[in-house]
């Protein structure tokens, strides 16, 4: 049966294609799962990207991919001196733009690919976004949530973390840019 929609008739077609989407939805998890270390160079080369795009404007080269079923859904890199706003982190801008793209607050199916690992405020916002998997290319012993967190996950206890590829070009970028600011 029909739902009626806001505003009289309703574009969707009155039978229900859930279970053929689940059917799909499995297919594209077996076929992640088997291609799981190419997928995750192709997204990570993507928020290298990104991170690219920050450096060229001088800021701090850190980018950010969110993706869901192989398609990237939010895409951001650091503008904190641009916008002048502490909070302009390349991960707060992807999750926005996720969060848009889908309409919800909730990434459960997503991944978060970003150059450098997560500070404490990213990893605030990615515990309430309840992101699925984080992977990211360098770790930050410096600015990383793992300073303030002493050993304990500051993720939501579904999301998954891990170190993936491209750590060499991340790091390579980020201390390029330093040494430009010297």
């Amino acid at each position: 049966m029909q739902k009626p929609c806001r505003g009289g008739a309703c574009p969707r077609p009155a039978y229900s294609h859930k279970k053929q989407y689940n059917t799909k939805t499995s297919s594209l998890t077996k076929k992640r799962s088997t291609n799981k270390h190419m997928n995750d160079e192709h997204f990570m080369k993507q928020a290298l990207q990104e991170a690219r795009k920050a450096f060229e404007e001088g800021e701090v080269p850190i980018g950010a991919v969110v993706v869901q079923n192989n398609r990237i859904i939010g895409r951001g890199y650091n503008n904190v001196e641009r916008l002048n706003d502490c909070t302009a982190h390349a991960e707060m801008i992807a999750l926005t733009s996720a969060f848009n793209t889908l309409g919800s607050k909730y990434l459960m199916e997503a991944t978060l690919y970003v150059t450098v690992e997560p500070c404490l405020m990213c990893a605030g916002a990615l515990y309430w976004s309840k992101i699925g998997r984080i992977v990211y290319a360098a770790p930050d012993d410096k600015n990383s949530y793992r300073r303030a967190t002493a050993g304990h996950s500051p993720f939501h206890p579904k999301t998954k973390l891990e170190e993936g590829p491209c750590k060499e070009e991340s790091l390579q970028l980020m201390k390029a840019f330093f040494e430009q600011r010297r």
